[in-house]
């Protein structure tokens, strides 16, 4: 059998199931990572497990989200993450060490191997060879005990290019370019694969790039070959004994594809207020801007803010402009230092930022009301900036760099300088900000905040459901919507009680009010409910109010999963016209629920309007004992339980 990039590599790690597109596989996890704004609750569920050392080859911890410390808050979650990781066998990145997926791919990624993460954007990784799936907290734990990551089997989409780029065309370009076809939708339930001449134009970083923003796709990862380009990433990091050539065989299937001819490829921008809204720079020359920010895990690596440095050199941003550089790691502000290019910046107007996510999570760097702001990153969901009213496009660090020269919207070609950044001839390679585990786990205390509360958990199913829908949303409604994670709400990620009188109000802000005085209920959503980032928040918060069930046309894949990880039933309309046929506060009732969960659909009675309406659930054994159980944990419990009894016998 001819196999693809990602067919070997899962093919090699497959615990459980065939590799038949659709059908559940489980696979073993190599790595892990967690950031902070997902992590504490992955380390208390970890705990909860009992698991003394976690069981990966490798696991790491990174601090890049709660980056501002205007209380205990951040700083609590952070000791705690620390001493947490230094107990139970995981690296801990110190803050300021970078953002995770960057540092990621200089120092730890390696081709071939699996990798497990609390973060949606886990699969930059995929440019260096990696399958690298992000996943809900709860997974991560699950990993990191030793447990496998399950999974339906994905469709593999090959993604042809040719040709090579222009000058001042990038690899955001390309990504963009796959958004503008495929949408955000369009990656469900598939694995987009990079092949073709083209591939070999690309550096680790530029792929990278295209592997981090495939998450907005909706895909399960994407992946590039390990080739000669990577070869050569891995040999300046120091790492080359990481290395090992994976290429698809020739004459590999792919069950879809798509063909991008590079040369045609020309900048593009995402408008406001969705990453697929995607349209030439060219349209939008001479919008006036009154921001740039340039970083996150899409675009802050050492060849992206060269490029930066290069367009702003002896030049100076615009008067009605502010710019905001946020570089992606430690190592590539140490070089961006060492060669001088960091005074180039700095002496062109634009303010360094910290290491770290920053503005792209609405962590600091708001807009100012009504602004326009051009964005290196990987989202422009309304409000995500931390200003409702701005407006945010999404682009290239050159056009971005560009245009905040001019002050306005510009296409970067014909006005730049040469932009082809030489690989230096080594990466600065100090590692002083990773702190190892420790050698005996019985040393090490771990230490608790006061803002570290205990997470709910799912119950077992009753025999009927009842409630009143608390909430009707529409299409497209993201994590950010349902769990708001600004810099006022991130420092309580670890306070569920806290964010619950937050949840869903960017939707309608006396949904808390209504799900608590209601006793909980039910959830009413459009199309891809729950897109977008991959906190379990937004699966935690809603069980605390006491909702049991969503209805919703259908669920972006992490959303989905951690909402039956966490015993909250998703239900898929079967006739999507009977959405409109819903009102706020109708009392529905799914009844017998222990024996119609075991069928692939269910019956829900509107008992206000005295209809029913069928739902499809679509789930494995697995996930309907799941739910049965009331949750993922209970699941693991209930099978460890067993297990000690069977050896008690």
């Amino acid at each position: 059998m001819k196999l693809t990039v990602a067919e070997k590599v899962i093919k090699n790690h497959i615990v459980s199931g065939d590799m038949i597109e659709k059908k559940e596989i489980s696979l073993r996890i190599d790595q892990t990572l967690t950031q902070d704004s997902t992590g504490t609750m992955a380390y208390l569920q970890l705990e909860a497990m009992g698991v003394d050392r976690v069981k990966t080859k490798k696991s790491l911890a990174y601090i890049d989200h709660g980056m501002l410390q205007a209380g205990p808050e951040n700083a609590d979650d952070h000791l705690f993450i620390q001493t947490v990781a230094k107990k139970h066998g995981i690296y801990f990145s110190k803050p300021g060490n970078g953002i995770c997926h960057q540092v990621h791919l200089e120092r730890f990624a390696v081709p071939g191997e699996t990798l497990l993460g609390s973060d949606s954007h886990t699969p930059t990784a995929g440019g260096i060879g990696m399958l690298a799936i992000g996943a809900g907290g709860l997974d991560v734990a699950i990993a990191m005990a030793g447990g496998e990551y399950y999974i339906n089997m994905p469709k593999i989409v090959g993604v042809e290019l040719k040709g090579e780029l222009n000058p001042a065309v990038s690899a955001k370009d390309i990504i963009l370019e796959v958004l503008r076809r495929c949408g955000v939708k369009g990656g469900l339930g598939r694995i987009f694969e990079y092949w073709g001449e083209g591939v070999k134009t690309l550096s680790v970083p530029e792929r990278a790039t295209i592997t981090n923003m495939g998450a907005e796709l909706g895909a399960t990862t994407s992946i590039f070959p390990s080739d000669e380009r990577t070869h050569e990433f891995l040999k300046l990091q120091g790492r080359e004994k990481d290395y090992k050539e994976i290429l698809a065989d020739e004459g590999a299937h792919h069950s879809e594809n798509i063909v991008i001819d590079l040369n045609e490829l020309v900048p593009l921008a995402a408008c406001p207020h969705s990453p697929d809204s995607v349209v030439p720079v060219t349209e939008l020359e001479n919008k006036k801007i009154n921001q740039v920010a340039i970083g996150s895990c899409t675009n802050s690596s050492y060849e992206d803010l060269m490029k930066v440095a290069r367009i702003l050199k002896g030049k100076t941003v615009a008067e009605h402009v502010s710019l905001v550089i946020s570089p992606g790691s430690k190592q590539v502000l140490n070089m961006l230092a060492e060669n001088g290019s960091l005074a180039d910046l700095i002496d062109a107007g634009a303010r360094i930022l910290e290491s770290g996510c920053g503005p792209c999570i609405g962590m600091g760097q708001a807009p100012n009301t009504d602004a326009v702001s051009l964005r290196t990153f990987n989202r422009n969901f309304k409000g995500r900036s931390g200003t409702v009213s701005a407006n945010v496009y999404l682009v290239s660090p050159e056009v971005a760099a560009v245009s905040a020269l001019a002050g306005y919207v510009a296409d970067p070609r014909n006005q730049v300088p040469d932009l082809n950044i030489p690989m230096p001839d080594n990466f600065l390679v100090n590692d002083n900000l990773i702190i190892e585990p420790a050698a005996v786990s019985e040393e090490v205390e771990v230490i608790k905040g006061p803002n570290i509360k205990e997470f709910p958990l799912g119950k077992e199913l009753k025999d009927n459901i009842n409630g009143k829908v608390l909430i009707k949303v529409e299409d497209d409604i993201t994590t950010d919507h349902i769990m708001p994670s600004t810099a006022k709400l991130l420092p309580y990620r670890s306070n569920i009680p806290y964010l619950s009188d937050y949840c869903l109000t960017p939707c309608d802000e006396n949904f808390p009010k209504r799900a608590k005085e209601n006793g909980g209920g039910f959830v009413v959503a459009g199309e891809n409910y729950g897109q977008g980032s991959s906190r379990e928040h937004a699966a935690l918060v809603p069980l605390y109010l006491g909702v049991r069930a969503v209805l919703a046309k259908s669920f972006a894949r992490i959303h989905r999963q951690n909402l039956i990880n966490n015993g909250i039933i998703p239900l898929i309309f079967d006739d999507k016209a009977d959405y409109t046929t819903i009102g706020l506060l109708d009392e529905l009732e799914i009844a017998d629920i222990d024996e119609q969960i075991n069928n692939n659909q269910l019956t829900v009675k509107n008992l206000s309007k005295n209809v029913e309406y069928k739902f499809n659930i679509d789930i494995t054994e697995r996930q309907r004992e799941m739910l049965k159980m009331g949750g993922l944990l209970n699941f693991i419990k209930k099978q460890n339980r067993d297990k000690l009894a069977q050896g008690v016998k």
